[in-house]
């Protein structure tokens, strides 16, 4: 063997890199094998250097063996992939390899996860839609029952203790059985859904009710990409951040039951007139039912539906069964509930539109809700009405006035209109109230306007405040039930210092010397113009705020000596709280609508209510003894068919353009008004001839409508007669004044006209300023002062200026007054007589 070096053996399947010499033989080249495969494969080359680096033989031609190698590679791969295309023949070549089929699922899982998770990130949960959030107001009556709903959506949020389990059971037994235990998406669920969808098996979504939440509660209703791409997320994210009973309660409060009806406290409502936790498996199967398709599902619009409808409410009630919610023997023995024709409305139709602004306009007054939030909606007001009374108080008015008018025969009779309000004493919760005979044909509430003179029904608290205030007579007798004035018409009152007045009574009628009892039976007005001067017009108008009238009521101020005939426009709320005052001993408490407000389950703090006394027992107890004789023997004998013990007073206003009767039992006091309005220019408008009478007054279908309604309202409950303190000498006739028929005059010259006496159509401005009074702190007048409005002649002693004596008006007494309800109580002849002819000194002829 030799010492140099041999060159290496060449490994099988070597080839060499280096480039051949383009003139070697094909057969002196580097040795061509084939590999198991048959393709051809180059044997290395013999060139290849040794273990000490010398190059080989062919080292020479490197650059040229390196192109031919990489040549004859690239045609045996392409050899190579052409022998397997040709094993690859026929139907193998549609199908793909598994190398293929694994780069199609990991690219597919890449962009899965990662859209899955842009998906996530960028969708987020939004605010709640507009629609979903709004609510109505639900007002209640006392009792609970439901008096309206206000609001674009009928819809009443509740908690979901406040929803009975069989109704939440229903629920899930027809949308989602799993809830609770499945995720807040399920997509196969989805894609069952589709196909259902595209096989024409009915339109379903295949989404949980969490997916059906977050579309009722975060998006809107379209069909689209867009938005079921959206609720699939937000309903993954919402079930990580509310509890399942959060999402169920969400839902049965935005889903849509039909008949306008969302969540299902407005569907148990609209349905049934029931309270969500009212309601047993039957019917909240049948409500369960309707969400599938809420118009279609209602029996009593769709009656041809009835059998595919029970079909689906046996689905619910045998799911319910399934799943362990409901006793099989309770199953078997329900029936299908068919739901009511026509439940309680909700609308503003009737005293229900007048009621709820009512309501609300004294929640924002009193500062419980503000009116941005009333207006979102989701309070629940439970008022202090009572529905049996409301219901009776509609109904008298209907009987003894509504129902006896001729609108076709008679156009004075289109202008009637009733108002009406009745409180509780003792808790001044307002229990009824009438104020029009439709809210949607007669907007203006007839119970809280303040536009109509209130007329004789004042002079009550002009009695009170003489008794209150200890006051006098211009002679110094002391004024109570028993002391004698002088109640001829026209005459002119004593110890004013503004412009002459001299009321006339109803029908110009003479009472002479009469006792303040019987000049309130009689609403005498001489009587009760001079005693109004007696006290002081300032002290008789804050009684009349302390008892309970408005501050703000119109005319109230400034009326002088006519303020005792009513010449203020209250409204009926404010006179009933006055009078509920007097039925309460002279304790007034504020009256209330609103007994409690919820809202979405939270309490709402309501203001508290103190009872202040207004007057001394003595003084309104005293008033009552008088106002009982009114009702027995006086102008509102009609008001007995109450058949309770009973005190009250009527009114007139001026021309007849309202009368009124107010008046109260130990236990209620009520305030009727019948007005008269142009129901096309909302002018007031005289009475005469309404119903074919020739008048209408207080003791006419106002006392009627009283009577009727105190008896109705307080059936069944026992009857309480007054318990009365009186003022010292109240049962007591004082002695008359002597014979002063010469007597004194507030202007000097009795037949004289004042000078500065407003015209006479000038029905606003025609009462006299309230100057002063010649009284003294105690509203009377000392004995032996002249009056300061104008010398006083002709004392009972024979003494100039000592202010005495009623006088007789026995000269000539010139000037009118308002007509009120007379000495009788009948259907008095019309006349056009008013305050503004008191005022200017003429009389009507």
């Amino acid at each position: 063997m030799s010492d140099e070096p041999q060159p290496k053996k060449p490994r099988p399947g070597w080839a060499s890199h280096e480039p051949q010499a383009a003139d070697t033989p094909d057969d002196a080249r580097d040795d061509t094998r084939t590999d198991a495969a048959g393709l051809p494969r180059s044997n290395e080359s013999d060139g290849e250097a040794d273990g000490q680096g010398e190059p080989g033989p062919t080292s020479a031609k490197t650059g040229a063996s390196a192109t031919a190698g990489a040549s004859a590679k690239k045609a045996a791969r392409e050899e190579r992939r052409a022998a397997l295309k040709a094993r690859r023949t026929g139907w193998r070549r549609l199908v793909p390899t598994w190398r293929m089929v694994l780069g199609a699922f990991l690219v597919t899982a890449l962009l899965v996860v990662g859209g899955f998770l842009l998906g996530y990130t960028l969708v987020q949960i939004p605010a709640a839609n507009a629609a979903a959030t709004q609510q109505a107001n639900v007002y209640l009556y006392a009792d609970g029952s439901v008096i309206a709903r206000d609001g674009e959506v009928n819809r009443e949020n509740v908690t979901l203790s406040q929803i009975s389990e069989d109704a939440q059971h229903a629920v899930l037994a027809a949308e989602d059985r799993d809830f609770y235990t499945e995720s807040a998406v399920d997509p196969l669920a989805m894609v069952r859904g589709a196909w259902n969808t595209l096989t024409g098996k009915g339109k379903q979504s295949g989404s949980t009710i969490t997916q059906q939440y977050v579309k009722n509660y975060y998006l809107r209703q379209e069909q689209t990409v867009t938005r079921k791409v959206k609720e699939f997320f937000i309903a993954i994210k919402l079930d990580r951040n509310q509890s399942k009973d959060e999402i169920l309660e969400g839902y049965l409060n935005t889903s849509f039951f039909g008949r306008g009806a969302y969540g299902i406290q407005a569907a148990a409502h609209a349905y049934y007139d029931m309270d969500a936790s009212e309601l047993d498996a039957g019917r909240a199967a049948y409500l369960a039912a309707l969400v599938n398709a809420p118009s279609q599902y209602d029996v009593v619009a769709h009656p041809g539906n009835r059998a595919f409808v029970e079909k689906r409410w046996n689905y619910v009630l045998d799911g319910m069964v399934d799943e362990g919610w409901l006793d099989p023997a309770e199953r078997a023995r329900l029936t299908f509930p068919v739901p009511k024709r026509t439940t309680l409305s909700t609308t503003m139709s009737g005293q229900r539109g007048y009621i709820v602004n009512i309501v609300k306009q004294h929640l924002i007054d009193n500062k419980i809700v503000d009116e941005a939030s009333l207006d979102a909606g989701g309070y629940r007001i439970t008022t202090t009405l009572q529905k049996s009374k409301q219901d009776a108080f509609v109904a008298s008015v209907d009987d003894n006035l509504m129902d006896r008018l001729d609108k076709k025969n008679r156009k004075v009779d289109t202008y009637v209109r009733a108002g009406g309000a009745s409180i509780e004493p003792r808790t001044g919760k307002v229990v009824a109230m009438y104020n029009g005979i439709d809210y949607v044909k007669q907007y203006t509430p007839n119970a809280t306007r303040r536009d109509f003179q209130v007329g004789s029904s004042f002079k009550p608290f002009v009695f009170t405040a003489a008794v209150e205030n200890g006051s006098r007579t211009q002679d110094g007798r002391r004024i109570t039930p028993g002391t004698h004035y002088d109640g001829t018409s026209e005459r002119p009152v004593q110890g004013w210092a503004g412009p002459r007045y001299a009321p006339e009574n109803e029908d110009h009628e003479d009472y002479g010397d009469i006792t303040v009892s019987e000049a309130t039976d009689k609403s005498v007005n001489a009587v009760y113009a001079q005693m109004a001067v007696d006290v002081g017009p300032d002290k008789v108008r804050k009684t009349a705020v302390d008892l309970g009238l408005s501050p703000d009521t119109p005319d109230l101020d400034g009326a002088g000596p006519s303020i005792a005939l009513g010449v203020a426009n209250a409204s009926v709320l404010d006179m009933t709280q006055a009078y509920a005052t007097l039925a309460n001993h002279g304790k007034h408490t504020p009256y209330t609508l609103v007994e409690k407000v919820t809202q979405n389950g939270r309490d709402i703090t309501l203001p508290e209510r103190h009872t202040r006394r207004a007057v001394s027992r003595e003084a309104a107890d005293t008033t009552t003894s008088v106002l009982k004789g009114v009702v027995e023997k006086g102008t509102a004998t009609a008001a007995q068919t109450s058949g309770r013990p009973a005190a009250g007073k009527t009114g007139t206003a001026e021309e007849d353009t309202a009368a009124w009767f107010a008046g109260y039992t130990p236990d209620l006091a009520t305030v009727v008004a019948v007005m008269g309005q142009d129901p096309v220019t909302a002018g007031h408008k005289s009475l005469y001839g309404a119903m074919g009478l020739p008048r209408v007054n207080g003791g006419g279908a106002p006392a009627e409508i009283w009577g009727q309604y105190t008896r109705d309202a307080l059936e069944g409950e026992p009857v309480s007669s007054f318990s009365l303190r009186l003022q010292p000498g109240a049962d007591e006739s004082q002695p008359p004044a002597p014979d002063s028929s010469g007597g004194p005059s507030s202007s000097g010259d009795v037949s004289a006209p004042a000078t500065d006496a407003p015209d006479d159509e000038d029905t606003d401005s025609g009462t006299p300023d309230d100057d002063g009074s010649s009284t003294g702190d105690d509203g009377s007048e000392s004995a032996g002062e002249n009056s300061t409005g104008g010398t006083t002649t002709g004392s009972p002693t024979g003494d100039t200026g000592d202010g005495g004596g009623t006088g007789t008006g026995t000269g000539d007494t010139t000037g009118g007054g308002t007509t009120d309800d007379g000495g009788s109580n009948r259907d008095e002849l019309p006349g056009p007589g008013g305050l503004s002819g008191a005022l200017d000194g003429r009389r009507w002829d």
